[in-house]
């Protein structure tokens, strides 16, 4: 597992957690989390509240409080990068933020189902194994992550089944 980036996402979390936001950690390092098994993961994935119908509106209105999100990540020395991905990077690491209220329609997973975790005094989600097959089984349709990551993505699916 990936340390370094966990440990990156805990020090946002808590930034995040004290403006009032309880982000959930996804992607390759939220599910080296749950499985305690190397992704390889190459960014940072972190969920924050957003308005449901994600790609739908304007990028700067897509998530809820982004001025206070850009004001966090600038005061940890984040430059913003791709605004339409709300992409971030440092020190070669590109962390992006999605929006959470999302899943319910992309993965049926529904809100009131996250798993909240602490780290220290650090609050944030988690996807439980069911919850990532899920993910991971509708991004694996999707034709922009099928020519970009499908391999992945079909290497997590069956590691999930397996686990589960």
């Amino acid at each position: 597992m990936n340390n370094h980036k966990f440990a990156e996402f805990i020090k946002i979390a808590k930034n995040l957690n004290d403006i009032g936001m309880v982000p959930l950690l996804m992607g390759s390092v939220g599910l080296e989390v749950v499985t305690g098994k190397s992704w390889n993961s190459q960014d940072l994935d972190i969920h924050v509240p957003g308005d449901k119908r994600g790609w739908e509106v304007p990028p700067e209105v897509s998530i809820h409080n982004w001025v206070d999100i850009i004001n966090v990540m600038n005061s940890m020395d984040y430059s913003l990068i791709d605004l339409h991905e709300h992409e971030f990077y440092k020190d070669g690491l590109s962390v992006e933020i999605g929006n959470v209220d999302t899943l319910p329609d992309f993965a049926g997973i529904q809100l009131e189902d996250l798993e909240i975790h602490q780290n220290g005094d650090v609050k944030y989600y988690l996807l439980n194994p069911e919850q990532y097959l899920r993910v991971y089984e509708s991004s694996s349709k999707d034709s922009y992550r099928a020519d970009k990551n499908n391999h992945k993505d079909l290497a997590k699916i069956e590691f999930l089944k397996s686990m589960l």
